[in-house]
């Protein structure tokens, strides 16, 4: 699975971004899909994750309040929003995808199919 991550950028401290994970030629809706960043000089870490109906949602804890994901079906498309930037969200954000039995499942790990990744940089 070709996954593709976009909409990162240079943005302000205090903009809101949202990133896009797509799978062109494939059925995201078979996937679970997890976000997942990694700043310069640090481990990547889990951010947010969504099951493949979208009902679910799992977050980390760092992450509760500013991060939003969601995914519209009928356009086959995962998105990651991010409120109140701030220059520690500085990273290279990238989304993952596992193919799952149940509908509602969202892991947090493990996940098979990863993007390429889209920088976000946020100043001061």
């Amino acid at each position: 699975v070709q996954l593709q991550a976009s909409g990162g950028g240079l943005v302000q401290g205090g903009d809101s971004l949202r990133l896009t994970c797509q799978a062109p030629g494939r059925d995201l809706s078979r996937y679970a899909v997890g976000w997942f960043r990694q700043a310069p000089g640090k481990e990547r870490e889990f951010v947010a994750a969504i099951s493949r109906h979208g009902g679910s949602t799992k977050y980390a804890d760092s992450m509760k309040g500013r991060f939003t994901t969601y995914r519209d079906l009928a356009k086959n498309t995962v998105y990651l929003r991010i409120h109140k930037l701030e220059p520690d969200d500085t990273a290279l954000y990238y989304c993952a995808a596992e193919n799952v039995e149940g509908l509602g499942v969202v892991p947090t790990t493990g996940y098979d199919y990863w993007g390429q990744g889209t920088q976000v940089t946020v100043s001061s």
